[in-house]
């Protein structure tokens, strides 16, 4: 474990069930716009949506996979810039364009054979309030809706799309391991492939 690390999370430290939450999680599953993303939408003249996703989230969503802890994301919207996205990062499980999240997640706890209490959910506005008390650990973006932030273990102290999955892997595997054991699987030349 690394407790340095944890130990400027003020909930972290109080709540040691917490940490074994933590510890026992078997999926992290994301939003993305306003967690992945800071939440803006840009369109072009041809009215194509761009967005702008941060590189140090996807280091995180490929470095959980490889401890363990598989990565979800369901997300309301759908576009051609996130499923490029989804696709470079080997996201198996993709849920777009889903606005009953509770539905989704319910159908993936049980594909995966994964108790929902296993499980972290990371979002940020209120649809996501639909699976939050679902599941063992919730998260959200330090700018995240008042409401969301009531529902939620832990507030991180980063906004959406400033390196939000990051954070949240690094919390996970530092319940774990110290992070420079957890980072070595992402130093190798075939972490990247």
């Amino acid at each position: 474990m690394d407790s340095i690390f944890l130990s400027s999370y003020q909930a972290l430290s109080e709540d040691h069930a917490l940490i074994a939450t933590l510890q026992s999680l078997k999926l992290v599953v994301f939003d993305v716009d306003g967690v992945l993303t800071d939440g803006r939408l840009l369109y072009t003249e041809e009215g194509e949506t761009i967005k702008r996703f941060n590189v140090k989230d996807g280091v995180a969503m490929k470095l959980l996979p490889k401890w363990g802890i598989q990565v979800a994301v369901i997300t309301a919207k759908d576009s051609a810039p996130l499923r490029q996205r989804m696709k470079e990062l080997k996201i198996e499980h993709f849920f777009p364009g889903c606005h009953n999240k509770a539905e989704a997640f319910d159908e993936l706890v049980v594909r995966l054979g994964i108790n929902p209490d296993k499980a972290a959910y990371v979002g940020d506005d209120v649809i996501d309030l639909q699976v939050m008390p679902k599941v063992g650990v919730a998260m959200c973006p330090s700018d995240a809706h008042v409401l969301v932030q009531r529902h939620c273990s832990v507030v991180l102290k980063k906004a959406g799309g400033e390196g939000v999955a990051r954070e949240v892997a690094d919390i996970v595997l530092a319940t774990r391991m110290s992070l420079e054991e957890a980072y070595e699987l992402a130093q190798k030349p075939e972490f990247e492939k």
